[in-house]
C-alpha cells in the first residue's frame, strides 16, 4: 500500500492560488529530508507569490539546498529589474554544471524565468523533457504563449495519463480549452466551476471563471467574479488587468484599474503593450500634425 502523500495538500493550495493557506498549513510533522526541502520550496514561493520576494532571498542562505537555491534565484530576478541579468547569469552556470542541471525544481525555475523573458525555445530546452506533473504543465503554458496548441495538447495527454483528476491536469486542460476557444470554453468554464465548488476561492479560480465569462460575452457576470479577485488581493496583475478589457467591453471607466496596474506592476506586459500603443499613436500624431 502506498504511504499517504503528506504534502497534498500543501501543493494543491498553491497549484490552486491559496497561497497564504498554504504558508499556514505548512507545519507537517514527520517529513522526511527531501519532503521537507519540497515542503520549503513550495512555502518559499508561496511568499514570492505573494509579493514577498526579499524575504525569501534574506532566509535561504546559501548552505541551503540547491532546490531552495533556485527558489531563491527566482525571489531574486522577479524582485528587480535591476537584478535580472545577474539572476539569468547564475542560472546559465547552475544548468551548465552536469552535477545539479538535471534537478526538477532548477529546471522549473528556469522555465519559469525564459518564459518571462519570453525566450520560449532556451525555457523549452530545459523543460520539455519533463519528468514532474509541475513541467509538463509548464510546458502547455509554454506552448500556448507560443500559439502551438497541438504541443500542447500532447503534454496535456502525458498528464492525462498520469494523472486525469490531478489538479495540474484540470487546470492545464483548463487553459488549453480557453486557448483553442469556441465550444471548449464551456469545458474550461466546467472545470473552474468544478473548482470553486471543491476548495475555497481562490484569485486564481475566479479569474480563470472571468476569463472564460468574457470569451462567452457574459461581461457582467465577469465583472462581479473579477471584483470578488480584487477584494482578496487588491494589487493581483491579472485581476486588474482582466478587469481593463471587462469594463472596456461595459462601456466603464478603467482609469483606476491601469493607475494601480501601472504602479503596481510596470512590467507587466499589458502595461508594456499599451504603452508601445501609446508611444505609435504620439509618433502618427506628430506625422500628421
Amino acid at each position: 500500500m502506498a504511504a499517504p502523500d503528506l504534502l497534498f495538500n500543501l501543493r494543491n493550495n498553491f497549484y490552486l492560488g491559496a497561497y497564504q493557506s498554504a504558508i499556514n498549513n505548512s507545519d507537517i510533522p514527520n517529513l522526511s529530508p527531501e519532503d521537507a526541502i519540497e515542503r520549503d520550496c513550495f512555502v518559499y514561493r508561496s511568499y514570492i507569490a505573494l509579493g514577498s520576494h526579499q524575504l525569501v532571498i534574506n532566509e535561504i542562505d546559501s548552505s541551503a539546498a540547491t532546490p531552495l537555491q533556485a527558489v531563491k534565484l527566482l525571489a531574486l530576478y522577479l524582485s528587480s529589474p535591476d537584478n535580472k541579468e545577474s539572476a539569468i547569469s547564475s542560472l546559465k552556470e547552475w544548468l551548465a554544471d552536469s552535477a545539479i542541471g538535471n534537478i526538477p525544481t532548477l529546471r522549473l525555475v528556469a522555465g519559469i524565468i525564459f518564459m518571462h523573458e519570453q525566450d520560449y525555445s532556451e525555457a523549452l530546452k530545459h523543460t520539455h523533457v519533463g519528468g514532474t506533473m509541475e513541467l509538463h504543465a509548464l510546458n502547455v503554458q509554454i506552448y500556448i504563449k507560443m500559439h502551438r496548441s497541438e504541443h500542447a495538447d500532447k503534454q496535456l495527454k502525458i498528464m492525462q495519463q498520469v494523472d486525469e483528476d490531478h489538479t495540474l491536469t484540470q487546470l492545464a486542460n483548463a487553459w488549453l480549452n480557453l486557448a483553442v476557444g469556441g465550444s471548449k470554453i464551456q469545458e474550461a468554464y466546467l472545470i473552474f466551476q468544478d473548482f470553486s465548488e471543491k476548495y475555497s476561492m481562490t484569485g486564481l479560480i475566479l479569474n480563470g471563471k472571468a476569463v472564460c465569462c468574457m470569451h462567452m460575452g457574459n461581461f457582467d457576470e465577469a465583472e462581479s467574479l473579477l471584483l470578488e479577485a480584487l477584494n482578496k488581493d487588491a494589487k493581483d496583475a491579472e485581476t486588474l488587468s482582466n478587469l481593463v478589457v471587462c469594463c472596456l467591453h461595459l462601456s466603464k471607466p478603467t482609469t483606476r484599474y491601469l493607475s494601480q496596474l501601472k504602479v503596481t506592476h510596470p512590467e507587466h506586459m499589458f502595461v508594456k503593450r499599451l504603452s508601445d500603443a501609446e508611444d505609435s499613436f504620439e509618433r502618427a500624431v506628430q506625422s500628421v500634425a
